[in-house]
């Protein structure tokens, strides 16, 4: 039932509208009655009414007056003015208030009826509408991450100019305005096969900090590959500075509850207070983060605690890895889980690391040698031969010759570039088998209504959350894109080869709901289903 409020001065007419109308078969409740605006309107701010109902003249506070504030107030009220003046002034003002009807009195039963039931009507559609248009956002939040995703790209690599960067931002909605700005990138991923179940916990644990950084707006949030996201701490300096300690606790926070099950890193950046500025911002953070390769065990990163890890200092942490504990482990788990952009800054930081223990040109070799060895038995791991990976690779060359760092640390960036980028065609190859085999699934099966992102991820036999990624990167465009997409194509054909009705190539191309079916058509495709038909039969 609508709920409708009456304000009305003179007591005939109140209680002749009140009592004749019989408002629950029209589908309305009568919440409320007054005989004037300024007894009508505390009551209108406790009860909300659907439809107001109110006379233009009367006392203390005439309808016009009223009007204006309930519109502003409660702008999904519909307003409709009664008056016993046939006044173009009044009828003017109403309709800039932007009142539903303006009825001019005596009021005949059934001019009310009718107005009623119109407007009854209106509400439903407009909330039908407010439905599918909730419904579709829900659907296509995924679609927005990704896009959100490819705005941050560009930012921090300066690819966009500072104009572009706030249209771009309103195009997607996204409110980038700030005095100050500053960067936090985390990492999680499973300690593999030591906690059962380990690849939920992590799904769970993603999803809190996704839901955190979501509903908070100084942040913006976005994930940027498989184990990597990116927080974005905007506001005045003061927000910055408070809204980045709340970021880093609430990572660690969430990091250190699972710690036997998951591996956690986090950098943080240095505020700036430009926008232009955020892509060295992002170069310091992408830095700093890189040093967890190399300190597997610390969580939380940042440019000072980095700096205070210079070799010589006797307490240092890079120190230690020394000739006596020179772990092939930290190459390991670099070449598992570093990317390509991190490998420059990793190489320098290693062999930085171990310098002031390679005074004789035996150790030099023999990191030379360890390097060489780690490496070519985590490429035979991924399936290559040695002959494969060592082929036109001249750094080997410097086996056995006398060497300077920056000899070494080239020798450690061409060894390890190579292997990421094996490691990178062979997991571009087990996505590409995903994804097709994926693709062949949906394309089967995207007519079925209940088609999911999980029920398509548990057909590929992997984690939805880590489908969506691959999927989302492989295909740029994601899951919902692609099933909307399929469904739209097949409408358009049914559409122009076909007499059927919506509500049948609705109900074939997946949609129990033919309104919505035609609410998405027009949402993608920019016209309605008839208007599509029509224009193609006329050109036809």
């Amino acid at each position: 039932m609508l709920k409708i409020f009456l304000v009305e001065d003179e007591a005939i007419i109140r209680e002749g509208l009140k009592d004749s109308i019989p408002w629950q078969q029209y589908g309305y409740t009568l919440a409320g009655v007054a005989s004037d605006g300024e007894q009508a309107l505390p009551m209108l701010y406790e009860l909300r009414p659907d439809v107001l109902i109110t006379d233009i003249k009367m006392p203390f506070m005439d309808g016009l007056a009223l009007s204006r504030l309930v519109a502003k107030e409660m702008p999904r009220t519909k307003i409709i003015i009664i008056s016993g003046y046939d006044d173009f002034e009044y009828a003017r003002q109403a309709l800039s208030i932007g009142v539903e009807q303006y009825l001019l009195k005596p009021i005949s039963r059934n001019m009310l009826l009718k107005t009623l039931t119109e407007v009854q009507q209106k509400i439903q559609d407009e909330r039908e509408q407010e439905n599918y248009l909730e419904k579709f956002r829900s659907e296509m939040q995924e679609y927005e991450q990704f896009s959100r995703r490819r705005f941050f790209e560009q930012v921090v690599t300066g690819q966009l100019q500072v104009q572009q960067i706030y249209e771009k931002a309103d195009q997607l909605n996204m409110n980038i305005h700030g005095s100050c700005y500053n960067l936090v990138l985390y990492s999680m991923k499973t300690k593999d096969g030591q906690v059962p179940g380990n690849a939920d916990i992590l799904n769970r644990l993603r999803d809190e900090l996704t839901r955190f950084f979501m509903g908070n707006q100084e942040y913006i949030f976005v994930r940027q590959n498989l184990m990597t996201y990116a927080v974005l701490i905007k506001g005045d300096e003061q927000e910055v500075e408070n809204g980045t300690r709340r970021c880093v606790e609430m990572i660690q926070s969430i990091g250190s509850s699972e710690q036997r099950a998951i591996e956690w890193h986090l950098a943080v950046g240095s505020p700036v207070k430009r926008l232009s500025s955020l892509p060295e911002c992002y170069m310091e953070v992408s830095r700093v983060l890189s040093y967890r390769h190399l300190l597997p065990n610390q969580h939380i990163f940042t440019k000072s605690s980095i700096e205070s890890l210079k070799p010589g200092d006797d307490e240092s942490k890079l120190k230690n890895l020394d000739m006596a504990k020179l772990d092939p482990g930290v190459l390991r788990g670099f070449l598992q889980n570093g990317q390509p952009e991190e490998l420059e800054d990793f190489a320098g930081e290693y062999v930085k690391s171990l310098w002031d223990a390679a005074k004789s040109q035996l150790f030099c070799q023999y990191l030379l040698l360890n390097v060489r060895f780690t490496v070519l038995a985590y490429v035979e791991s991924l399936g290559y031969t040695q002959e494969e990976f060592l082929d036109s690779m001249e750094c080997v060359k410097l086996i056995g010759r006398n060497v300077t760092a920056g000899e070494v640390q080239q020798y450690i960036c061409d060894m390890l570039g190579k292997a990421l980028e094996m490691r990178e065609k062979e997991s571009k190859s087990q996505y590409r088998d995903l994804v097709a085999q994926a693709v062949a699934y949906m394309d089967e099966h995207y007519m079925d209504e209940n088609i999911s992102l999980t029920e398509v991820a548990g057909y590929t036999n992997v984690s939805a959350n880590y489908f969506s990624a691959v999927f989302s990167q492989e295909m740029q465009q994601t899951f919902v894109e692609y099933i909307t997409g399929k469904r739209m194509e097949k409408a358009k054909e049914l559409l122009r080869e076909t007499d059927k009705r919506s509500s049948e190539i609705a109900a074939e191309v997946g949609y129990k709901d033919s309104h919505y079916f035609s609410f998405v058509f027009k949402k993608t495709q920019g016209c309605s289903p008839r208007a599509y038909r029509t224009e193609r039969n006329e050109k036809g």
